[in-house]
Parts: structure tokens; C-alpha cells; sequence
């Protein structure tokens, strides 16, 4: 009897579920530990969704038409030629991406740190992930130079990489790749035969428009299958949609042929009601566009004070260009953390903000980093309010740091990193 593969609960989730049952018992609790959008559904895709409750049939294992054709559009107009019959849609991008393992076979390269799934699917799918450094203030990419290295090492030693997974903008950095990494990138792969599966459920929320994260199939078209979703831009984690596109040419089509293969075996088609409104998202108008948006400045005001917290007491961290996720590095601060506090590692000071403070946070070892460093992934989705009017609120606001919920959530974070800093950064009144 062959052995079963060894997955632990994925962290993120395993801390919301820790997270609630405090709020539960009465706790007072600051979560930040997952990437939940706590942002309100806009009113338009809730009538597309009643709209279309009474489909009920599988349809195709793909997608309906219309949900692959808008997507195409999507990417169409991020400049990606996309043909509607190279999209496979699923119950979010993230079996979108198991299915790819799965389809792709052999052992994926992942970067490090990098999103706590990736190894896990990896694992689940028989597969021995091989991590590969970042490089620095590129999260998501590992770097092209010690990918080459790492895959012909890996293959001089018996073992089959075949892909290289990245995520564009990036979870847990908060980072994006250059042009010329992910250009780098395009060429490594293309000398080693590997296929790249870029995550790019992000995408949507790089704050300076004017300079957009750039999806590796601009540099590797014929070997690049990209995906994404609504969960982060449109907070719609909860219904489980998402879109896989393909490249062009027989590897592409080939791939799509065997995904399609493996979701007819797993969740056979995606939910018809969900596809409708879906459909109408990627589409675009510009009620969804404005709704974007104003989630994006939301997300940029509210995650760069918190940064500049952290920075205020010395953390280090490389400025966050997208995405709702901090990563800093409390390596400074072990001195003074450890004079008051038995603390060795990251996962320590982990414990200590949750078990004194109420702050739920998750250590770089979730992300494949050591143990000890005292770095952490914060993502400040969540602050936003606990109501829906609070969270629409946030949304209009001009400066939400001034609304009170928001405000004293982010002075809260400041007066536990000035304790743990000690006496020098203590908050006065």
C-alpha cells in the first residue's frame, strides 16, 4: 500500500480558524494573518448571481462560452492574444493550479519565500517541490541565475523538473518582478525546457497604474500558462471562480487538453450561477473598474501606513508596490524583543504577538523561509470594518486612515511595536 502524502493544514486557514475561535470565546484579536479581502460584494455582480441562480446543470468541463470569451477579453486587453478554446475556467484559481501540477507532472521549482500552497500541491500531487531563492525586493520570481543551477543540479541527481511556478505581483512580499528578471526568467526556461505557471491573481492590484506588473508570457509566450480570479481584486474568495489561460501552439493546447482531463475527474465543471456573474466581472464596466480601483487605493493607503509602523521601529522591509501584504523583518529588534520575552524564532514572536497581544500574524517558515529569522507576512485586509457599512465606508473614503475603526486598529499595532521595541519607541498620548 503506497504511503499517504503528509499535508498540514494550510497555514492562512489554519489561523483564521484559530483567530475566530478567540473572537468567539470574547477575545479582543487583530487578524492579519490571512489574505481574505474583508471588503463588501459589489451590488451588481449580487443581481448577475440571482440572476443566473436557476442553472443547474454541469455544463462544460472548461467554462461556458461566455465566461472563457470574457476572460479572453481580459487578457486581451493587458495585451496577452488569447483564444477563448485555450481557457479552462475552475472553482478558483487555486485547483486551477493543483490541476496544472497534476497535468504538468514531474517536480516543480517554487520560490522562496513563496505562497504556503505551492509546496503543499506539490507534495499532495506525488511531486519533490525544489525551492529556489528570490531575489532581493523581487518576491515571486525565483532568481533566473539560481534557477538554472538548481534544475540542472536536480536533474544531474535523477530528479524531473518541469515547471517553474511564480506569482506576479507577489504573496507574501507584497513585491513585484522587474521586466528584466522576468524577461531572465523567459529565457531560462526556455534553455531548460520548463514550463512557467504564473499566479497573477494579483494582478489586478499594483498601486501606480502607470507602471503595471508584466505577466512572463510578454517573454515566454509559447511556454507560459497564466491564472487568475476574483478572489483579491473583487473580494470574492467565497464563490470559488477562476481562469487558467494557454498558451498558444501544441504545448498549450496539449496542457489544456490534460487539465481539462483532470478536472472531469475532480470538480467537473465550475458553478453555472457563479460563471454568470463571473462573466460579467472580466468583462469589465466600468462599475466593476471604479469598484477596483477604489478597493486598490484602499488597500495601498491602509497597508503603507502599517508599513511605515514598522519601519518606525527599525523593521526592515523592501516597500510594498501591490497587494495588501507586508513582510518585515524584526531581525533588529531581537535584542530589545528578547530582553523581555524568551524568543528564539520567528514562529516565536509569532506566539507572543497572538498570545499577548491579540495580533495574528503568520512566520516566514509558512513560506518556506528558517525557522529563525524573525521575519513576518502581515496582510491588512481585514482592518477595513466588521460591518458592510463600515467596509463601504472604507471604500469612499478620501483618507480612511481617519475613520475610527481603521485608526485606532492601526495605533493599536503601533503601541505593541513600540513595546516590543522598548522604552526608546513607547507611544505617548
Amino acid at each position: 500500500m503506497s504511503e499517504r502524502a503528509t499535508v498540514t493544514m494550510s497555514a492562512t486557514l489554519a489561523a483564521d480558524e484559530a483567530l475566530a475561535r478567540r473572537r468567539s470565546a470574547g477575545e479582543q484579536v487583530i487578524s492579519m494573518a490571512s489574505g481574505e479581502i474583508g471588503l463588501p460584494v459589489h451590488p451588481a455582480l449580487q443581481r448577475m448571481l440571482a440572476g443566473a441562480a436557476q442553472l443547474n446543470a454541469y455544463g462544460p468541463v472548461p467554462g461556458g462560452s461566455a465566461l472563457r470569451e470574457a476572460a479572453a477579453g481580459y487578457w486581451q486587453r493587458r495585451g496577452l492574444d488569447t483564444d477563448p478554446e485555450l481557457v479552462v475556467a475552475g472553482p478558483g484559481s487555486k485547483p486551477l493550479l493543483f490541476g496544472l501540477l497534476l497535468a504538468i507532472g514531474g517536480d516543480p521549482v517554487v520560490p522562496v519565500p513563496g505562497w504556503v500552497s505551492y509546496v503543499a500541491q506539490a507534495r499532495l500531487a506525488g511531486s519533490q517541490p525544489i525551492g529556489v531563492p528570490i531575489l532581493p525586493g523581487e518576491g515571486g520570481v525565483p532568481d533566473p541565475a539560481a534557477l538554472r543551477t538548481a534544475v540542472t543540479r536536480a536533474r544531474a541527481a535523477g530528479r524531473d523538473p518541469r515547471c517553474v511556478v511564480v506569482t506576479v505581483p507577489d504573496n507574501p512580499t507584497g513585491t513585484v518582478a522587474s521586466g528584466d528578471t522576468l524577461r531572465r526568467l523567459g529565457e531560462t526556461a526556455r534553455d531548460l525546457d520548463l514550463v512557467i505557471v504564473s499566479d497573477e491573481i494579483y494582478g489586478d492590484l499594483v498601486f501606480d497604474a502607470a507602471d503595471p506588473a508584466v505577466s512572463p508570457a510578454r517573454y515566454a509566450p509559447e511556454r507560459t500558462v497564466t491564472t487568475t480570479g476574483l478572489t483579491k481584486n473583487l473580494a470574492l474568495g467565497g464563490w470559488r471562480i477562476g481562469v487558467a489561460r494557454f498558451p498558444d501552439g501544441d504545448l498549450g493546447r496539449d496542457l489544456r487538453t490534460a487539465l481539462v482531463r483532470v478536472a472531469s475527474q475532480i470538480w467537473s465543471s465550475p458553478a453555472a450561477p457563479v460563471q454568470a456573474a463571473a462573466a460579467y466581472a472580466l468583462g469589465e464596466p466600468a462599475e466593476i473598474t471604479a469598484h477596483v480601483a477604489a478597493s486598490r487605493r484602499l488597500h495601498e493607503a491602509v497597508v503603507r501606513t502599517v508599513a511605515d509602523r514598522f519601519g518606525a521601529v527599525g523593521a526592515l522591509l523592501t516597500p510594498v508596490r501591490a497587494t495588501c501584504y507586508l513582510y518585515p523583518d524584526l531581525e533588529p529588534l531581537r535584542a530589545p524583543i528578547g530582553r523581555g520575552y524568551d524568543l528564539h524564532t520567528g514562529d516565536d514572536l509569532v506566539r507572543l504577538l497572538l498570545d499577548r497581544y491579540g495580533i495574528g500574524v503568520l512566520p516566514a517558515s509558512a513560506f518556506g523561509e528558517p525557522a529563525i529569522p524573525l521575519r513576518l507576512r502581515l496582510a491588512t485586509s481585514q482592518l477595513y470594518g466588521e460591518t458592510d457599512e463600515q467596509r463601504w465606508a472604507a471604500l469612499a473614503a478620501d483618507d480612511p486612515l481617519t475613520l475610527p475603526w481603521i485608526r485606532s486598529t492601526v495605533d493599536r499595532i503601533e503601541e505593541v511595536l513600540a513595546d516590543l521595541a522598548g522604552p526608546a519607541h513607547h507611544v505617548h498620548p
